[in-house]
């Protein structure tokens, strides 16, 4: 990976990490925990593709094994999270650009669900039924509920800021459409850009701008 892969990814899997740990996990919501670092990698992994995302997914998933208060096996979340970014990597927008909310929230809940699943199966593989007695139905459904309502807040500007730091010259040369990864999931559900919204509002002032340098025109030649 490049160095500004990685320092980003560092900053960004550690600060997510000392907020999953120190507030979330404390907020004794029922069911799952918001998963903050699995939002956090969903959003690299959706820049960088999933040789990217596979790599910051076992770091980040390393690192949640090895910090406290963990009381699982090292390498168990490592691996869920290596398989998360991995997949998510491969849906890749072709273009960096997420003009709908549909897509990446059927991401986050396929990978709120499909890490809950991994992970209680890789415990059960290793002698660990806690999830047997906690519902594996009530986690499945508070995870994905958790993760979907936090992503609009974290996914965007994951992906925004890991455009910038690959520098794009998309997010470079046309700042409009670097807002299109938020606008995205903001107005999704209206069917509203807010890019074509602003792009429509300047041409409109342009065009009163011309309108009225006419007007002044001709009442001078009068």
């Amino acid at each position: 990976m490049r160095v500004n892969r990685i320092l980003l990814s560092s900053s960004l899997i550690v600060v997510a990490l000392v907020i999953q740990v120190s507030v979330l996990a404390r907020l004794h919501l029922p069911g799952a925990v918001p998963d903050l670092l699995l939002l956090t990698v969903l959003g690299l992994a959706l820049v960088y593709g999933h040789v990217g995302g596979a790599l910051v997914g076992f770091a980040a998933g390393l690192l949640a094994d090895l910090a406290p208060p963990a009381d699982h096996a090292a390498g168990r979340y490592a691996l869920v999270l290596c398989v998360i970014g991995y997949l998510a990597g491969l849906v890749k927008p072709e273009s960096g650009q997420v003009r709908s909310a549909t897509g990446p929230m059927v991401v986050v809940v396929a990978a709120a669900v499909g890490s809950t699943l991994l992970y209680a199966g890789v415990g059960a593989l290793v002698g660990d039924t806690a999830a047997r007695h906690v519902g594996l139905g009530g986690l499945l459904f508070t995870a994905a509920l958790y993760d979907l309502l936090l992503a609009p807040f974290v996914v965007p500007g994951v992906m925004a800021l890991a455009r910038r730091s690959e520098n794009d010259p998309l997010a470079e040369t046309n700042p409009a459409k670097s807002g299109d990864v938020a606008s995205g999931w903001l107005s999704g559900g209206t069917g509203l850009r807010i890019g074509g919204q602003r792009n429509g509002l300047r041409v409109k002032a342009a065009r009163a701008r011309v309108a009225r340098a006419g007007r002044i025109k001709g009442v001078k030649r009068l």
